[in-house]
């Protein structure tokens, strides 16, 4: 566990002639983007080490769990909903997640594409939905969430949500019920056949909706919507993703400020990470980049050129 003074994370394998950590020497951009001749800068010795050490990502997981304070967020959702603005705290945490992606910790937007670690060129946040009354999930994606005020990210996750609702799902989506309609053992085979062609060729399957970026540099999801604290989430291994994030159910706690116990509204989140593109210290910039943000909510609905963040 991880709070705004420690931070440590836990790593399913860690070989006793492996380190599990990296730097990177060499100077990233201003604008926290990436451009196509940084490629390979960010294939350090670890990260090709790493790709061959691990799959694509069965083994190769590390998990991180953070609690932070959300009492003035609680406080700025219900002020815009006074004013007529809907925003939920899920859409507080992808408007975050989209800014620290782009200028606090851009190294983490990335995937693995033939033993490579390939930069995206948009911060792209994609973010899961209930649907059928439970019992389905779908996920929509906010495009470059970090140059969108976190209204206009709300409005546009409630309005595709009720799209995706209505039957109007993306193709990439669309496709789990194309697959569930395939016989076993067949369907197991049509999918690795797919992710194949789309994770390791780097192929596009248009006709499909299946690119490098179907899901974008990150996935959040919300389980305190159910009542649960924390809980660990899959990495979805044809989605290229190195991060998945889970919210929990916010609880008023006992905490300590300024020498003196008070009660403040915490929020529990938790993260899996590809392990090939992730190590402690890019867990420790998300951490950092989330409180920060979170700490400033009315921040998030201002649009402003940010500089790289580093430390």
């Amino acid at each position: 566990m991880f709070n705004s003074q420690t931070i440590q994370f836990h790593s399913e394998f860690c070989g006793d002639s492996f380190s599990c950590s990296a730097f990177f020497p060499f100077p990233l951009p201003t604008n926290g983007l990436y451009s196509p001749t940084m490629t390979e800068m960010y294939n350090t010795p670890w990260r090709k080490l790493a790709t061959a050490i691990y799959t694509a990502p069965t083994d190769g997981r590390i998990y991180g769990t953070m609690e932070f304070d959300v009492t003035d967020a609680q406080k700025y959702i219900q002020q815009q909903r006074e004013a007529g603005v809907r925003i939920t705290m899920t859409h507080l945490v992808t408007a975050a997640l989209g800014r620290v992606l782009a200028y606090d910790v851009p190294e983490m937007n990335c995937f693995v594409r033939r033993g490579k670690i390939i930069p995206r060129h948009t911060v792209d946040v994609t973010v899961s939905v209930i649907m059928k009354r439970g019992q389905e999930m779908s996920a929509v994606k906010v495009q470059d969430a970090h140059l969108k005020p976190v209204s206009v990210i709300g409005e546009e996750i409630n309005r595709k949500a009720m799209e995706h609702r209505s039957g109007d799902e993306s193709k990439a989506m669309q496709n789990k019920d194309l697959l569930g309609k395939i016989p076993w053992p067949f369907r197991r085979w049509a999918f690795r056949i797919i992710r194949w062609i789309v994770n390791d060729l780097g192929f596009q399957l248009k006709f499909l909706g299946l690119s490098d970026n179907s899901f974008g540099s990150i996935m959040l999801s919300n389980i305190g919507t159910h009542g649960l604290t924390t809980g660990m989430a899959a990495l979805f291994p044809a989605g290229k993703l190195p991060a998945v994030m889970v919210m929990g159910h916010a609880e008023e706690k006992p905490v300590v400020r300024n020498g003196e116990i008070v009660i403040r509204t915490m929020l529990p989140l938790t993260g899996t990470f590809d392990h090939r593109i992730v190590d402690g210290g890019h867990t420790g910039k998300l951490a950092r980049g989330i409180m920060r943000r979170m700490s400033r909510p009315s921040a998030l609905e201002q649009v402003l050129e940010e500089t790289h963040v580093t430390g």
